[in-house]
């Protein structure tokens, strides 16, 4: 609604601009070119998403100095917090980051972010950085079309370093020569007024371009021609900090509380940053100029001395606000609460994860793990069991002996309702992301949405199996309620082994997660009835008739189909997404098809 409201005016306003003063269009159109710069080199640095960017995030964040140092580093590499917010926000809406890792990120990116004034003031206003854009334009251009994923991203940089450059060589010229015709330095205001007033322009133009490096470049050349004061120049530069926050919260719109909270911290930070540079502006200005004279700055080089205060203020946020930080994640936490999901509805699959292919990745492994809780909820309730005998300590097959009462349970409707939808929602949302795949992230897509149509295939033999189970729970047939009370043990303490195994992956234990897994499938060949002669004996003794030994059979292969499909949804989903890590682990210990059978024609021991 804003956006048509906001869209329409802004064009109008650049419509007057260009009537009024074709020297205008110079400005604009760098601007123009900064901004597509800049989405050129957020393009690059996309490209190498899925590689070291989130290897180095996910590694080097479990202290809030390391968050810091990887806000600061990242942002003075690719120039663009709103990249680095964006990438944290998905992160931690994945559950791949904590909300205080998330936040140390972000102090840092403000603070790295200042490194961009530096730039601009000590390099591109210096030099005549337009002859270089020319050979970045084109050696990039040649790099985008390359085929390999390194040279296309090395291509989008050097693309968006080349416009970047060309676009603060506009936005220069078109002051200088603007200045003759229109001097913009006569709507100067001064004292309080000019602060509230130029801060408040500088947050609106950072919300239009949605990239504060934008809005300071357009600050500094400004400045550097003599169009704006250097007072009302600072109170830009504190508008731009405060509305550089609009991208995080527009990438959070559609992210989890999680990422809810890491987009109000941001705010939170921002703005009170602003807020003690408004009201220390006096002492800040004082502070600039000490520190400009102990460096060798000039008394009127004002470009330089902006970005000493754009420093300043933001270290000054920083050091505010860094003893607060588990206050601010508890504040949040506290506020803005996780919602309570439908049963029925994804938890995991928000907008913010599309972008991002390891946060993608994990979102929707997240979501499969949601699908398949789902499944053993209705599973349990099948077999004539209840939620409490999940976690009950007696033995699966002794307790399946006592729960012989039939639990009245509508499986189409749940089916319908919890697991139908929620599959589909997966699939579509696996079908849609919004960046090139590498071929190791493209597999493991693959085996994701194979393992949840496995879980959508286990609930449907679990519903062909309970047909027979509600006949024969209570029969007077012995022997054939015994042997249905041990395929429903058995497929509780499948369940329950499962989730043993699934409480292994948390710790990261990579090995022993394997193995379990391993000794759980060797355990389903040991009970498997067909296997094992155990129906052959039942009908040569005549304890059940014919159509006992054919529903036997059935359920029989759909109690191993089942449980084999599980094991490799486990397999796929208990781990989050590591390729290298999980590889090494698998190879190590995990036991082949062939292997298997040879433990089994062993009688279930290894060989040596």
């Amino acid at each position: 609604m804003l956006r048509k409201i906001f869209l329409p005016i802004i064009y109008l306003l650049l419509a007057y601009g260009f009537w009024l003063s074709p020297d205008f269009k110079e400005i604009a159109a760098g601007v123009a070119i900064f901004l597509f710069g800049m989405i050129s080199m957020e393009e690059g640095f996309r490209v190498f998403s899925g590689g070291i960017l989130e290897k180095i995030l996910r590694h080097t964040t479990n202290r809030t100095w390391k968050s810091l140092g990887f806000g600061i580093v990242s942002t003075t590499i690719m120039q663009s917090s709103s990249l680095v917010s964006v990438i944290t926000i998905s992160f931690v809406s994945a559950g791949l980051l904590g909300l205080q890792e998330g936040i140390g990120i972000i102090f840092g990116a403000n603070l790295g972010t200042t490194t961009g004034a530096w730039l601009v003031a000590g390099l591109g206003l210096k030099v005549k950085i337009s002859a270089y854009a020319m050979p970045m334009l084109v050696f990039g251009i040649i790099g985008i079309f390359q085929s390999t994923k390194a040279g296309r991203g090395l291509g989008y940089i050097l693309v968006g370093l080349g416009l970047l450059f060309l676009g603060i060589h506009y936005m220069k010229e078109g002051f200088e020569t603007f200045k003759s015709a229109f001097d913009l330095a006569r709507f100067a205001v001064g004292g309080w007024q000019g602060l509230l007033l130029f801060t408040g322009i500088g947050i609106l133009a950072t919300v239009v371009m949605q990239s504060s490096h934008a809005t300071l470049v357009l600050i500094i050349t400004a400045l550097a021609a003599g169009q704006i004061t250097y007072e009302n120049a600072l109170a830009l530069a504190i508008g731009a900090n405060i509305g550089t926050t609009i991208t995080a919260i527009i990438g959070s719109l559609t992210a989890n509380a999680a990422g809810k909270r890491l987009a109000m911290a941001h705010l939170i930070f921002n703005i009170l940053t602003g807020l003690l540079a408004i009201l220390l502006m006096s002492q800040l200005i004082f502070m600039v100029d000490k520190t400009s004279a102990l460096v060798g700055i000039a008394a009127d080089n004002y470009t330089l001395k902006l970005a000493v205060f754009h420093t300043l203020f933001n270290l000054l946020g920083l050091m505010v606000m860094l003893p607060w930080l588990r206050f601010l994640v508890t504040f949040l936490e506290s506020r803005l609460k996780d919602q309570k999901h439908a049963l029925a509805t994804p938890h995991y699959l928000h907008q913010a994860n599309r972008t991002i292919p390891v946060a993608f990745l994990e979102s929707i492994r997240m979501e499969i793990i949601h699908l398949y809780d789902n499944a053993v909820s209705i599973s349990i309730q099948a077999l004539n069991f209840t939620p409490q005998d999940f976690k009950d300590p007696m033995d699966a097959c002794d307790l399946a002996k006592i729960r012989r009462q039939v639990v009245a349970t509508d499986m189409d409707q749940y089916y319908e309702q919890r697991i139908k939808g929620l599959y589909g929602t997966i699939i579509e949302f696996s079908s849609t992301p919004d960046f090139i795949m590498s071929a190791q992230m493209s597999s493991r897509l693959f085996d994701q949405r194979i393992a949840c149509r496995r879980v959508v295939e286990a609930v449907k033999d679990v519903k062909h199996m309970r047909k027979n189970l509600v006949r024969y729970a209570d029969g007077d047939n012995l022997a054939i309620r015994d042997e249905y009370d041990k395929i429903r043990g058995q497929m509780l303490d499948l369940f329950r082994s499962l989730h043993e195994i699934r409480q292994e992956a948390a710790t990261q234990n990579d090995a022993l997660t394997v193995l379990s897994l391993d000794t759980l499938r060797v355990r389903i060949e040991e009970s498997d009835v067909l296997a094992n002669d155990v129906l052959d004996s039942l009908i040569r003794e005549k304890r059940i008739t014919d159509t006992m030994a054919t529903s036997l059979m059935n359920d029989s292969a759909y109690a191993y189909d089942i449980a084999k499909r599980l094991i490799q949804v486990a397999e796929t989903v208990f781990l989050p997404f590591n390729e290298e890590r999980l590889r090494e682990a698998e190879q190590a210990i995990s036991l082949s098809d062939d292997e298997l059978e040879a433990v089994m024609d062993h009688g279930g021991k290894p060989t040596q």
